[in-house]
């Protein structure tokens, strides 16, 4: 590569990490972030549990859009979990989440894990399948709650 090309380059790297790096400046953004990003994914794996659980119609489409969401939603608001927002603005977070930093990461892991067998289970359209999935994965999620989050 010539000069011209790797500066280029290099400043579009630059300018790329800019936005994630200004995008936490204080512990609320931080807080806002990943609330915001759990939120979204609350909200979409509720209508696949409801139908899963037959509190409202079941319909494949539906619970596949719902679940790709889930998916996407579910790798975000870790990077939101900075030194320093233990202590801004609203968190539900316990110290736990940052003085048991593997634990928190394998109860991520886990959750993000049956995320994608529940996505996988939406993509057939069986009902059975993403019952299954559904439970499993609000199991992990609420195994996450227990030991990371303050009610």
């Amino acid at each position: 590569m010539n000069r011209k090309t790797l500066t280029a380059l290099f400043a579009m790297g630059i300018a790329a990490s800019l936005p994630a790096a200004a995008q936490f400046q204080k512990p609320e953004d931080a807080i806002h972030y990943r609330q915001s990003a759990f939120t979204v994914m609350g909200t979409h794996f509720g209508r696949i549990y409801a139908m899963a659980n037959g509190k409202i119609p079941f319909d494949a489409a539906t619970a596949q859009s719902n679940a790709e969401i889930v998916a996407m939603m579910s790798k975000l608001p870790y990077t939101a979990f900075t030194p320093g927002s233990e202590k801004g603005g609203n968190t539900k977070a316990k110290a736990e989440v940052w003085s048991q930093p593997d634990k928190f990461k394998a109860a991520a892991q886990k959750m993000q894990e049956e995320v994608a067998k529940l996505n996988v289970a939406a993509k057939t359209g069986d009902i059975a399948l993403i019952k299954a999935a559904s439970g499993s994965t609000a199991q992990a999620c609420k195994a996450c709650h227990d030991d990371f989050r303050n009610e």
